[in-house]
């Protein structure tokens, strides 16, 4: 494939396709149920480790 090719690609398909990904990864985020895990996520650094003893 030339650059050229390339570029032509990049512009038009691959566009679409980080936007329809980026759509995706939103979604993912909000879908309903996902409280209790991204609480869960954002607050885990606040625990204490528990192998210390």
């Amino acid at each position: 494939m030339t650059y050229e090719a390339l570029r032509l690609f990049a512009d038009s398909w691959g566009l679409v396709l980080m936007g329809v990904a980026f759509v995706g990864f939103v979604g993912w985020a909000f879908r309903p149920n996902s409280s209790a895990a991204t609480h869960r996520a954002a607050t885990s650094i606040f625990e204490e480790d528990q192998a210390d003893g």
